[in-house]
């Protein structure tokens, strides 16, 4: 039998959401003129609210304007080691530290899923010791350097779900072998929540409160 532990990251693991506070981190040390753009992001945090641009949208917009349309791929990666040092040291909750170390020490493979892109979440991932990642990831272009697109679609809701049966079938780990636990802070991940074993609604905001009550998810705090 497979044991999955499979964990969210922005506000499960995070404290905080970690997206724009990555976008501004980065932007100050490779381009700090790019951060007198950031009004026009939260303009565009209005259009995504109104339900005029969705959060692929949002998300790619966002990265062209404070970081550009493309990085070479070793930029990146000294963008992204940084800001993960950072929020390893100062960002992850401690709860959600022990929990990893109790999931693992009980023969849990620790997996994270993430809407956040891969090549910061894989970074901060790497310093808690979870080497599966399951996250958005970006296009690149012909001379492999990260373009602001997604490639394929935001790895959030039902689409996380359906990414993880794809990760799990390319380690050929069949769903009925599998004990699965999964732990998450946000109503888009109940899709997730109700396909695994054990579901735990994590520093749960109201919604997810309300469909754990009815659901019986239990609710932890790791805050």
């Amino acid at each position: 039998m497979h044991k999955l532990a499979i964990y969210d990251m922005d506000k499960t693991i995070t404290a905080a959401p970690t997206w724009t506070r990555f976008l501004i981190a980065a932007a100050r040390a490779r381009a700090p003129w790019r951060l007198a753009l950031f009004p026009a992001v939260g303009v565009a945090g209005i259009g995504y609210l109104l339900k005029r641009v969705d959060r692929a949208g949002l998300k790619q917009f966002s990265q062209r304007l404070l970081l550009g349309g493309a990085l070479a791929p070793q930029e990146m990666a000294q963008l992204a080691e940084a800001f993960a040092e950072q929020e390893a040291m100062h960002g992850v909750l401690h709860g959600a530290r022990a929990q990893i170390a109790a999931d693992r020490a009980d023969g849990y493979r620790i997996v994270m899923a993430t809407a956040s892109h891969g090549y910061y979440a894989a970074a901060i991932a790497h310093r808690l010791g979870i080497e599966d990642v399951i996250a958005t990831e970006a296009k690149r272009d012909g001379q492999g350097r990260i373009l602001s697109l997604i490639e394929g679609d935001n790895c959030y809701g039902p689409v996380k779900l359906h990414r993880i049966e794809s990760w799990m079938a390319g380690q050929a780990i069949p769903r009925g072998s599998a004990y699965v636990r999964a732990y998450s802070d946000h109503v888009s991940d109940a899709p997730l929540l109700g396909w695994a074993d054990e579901g735990f609604a994590v520093n749960a905001h109201g919604p997810l409160q309300k469909l754990a009550a009815e659901k019986g998810w239990p609710l932890l705090d790791w805050r």
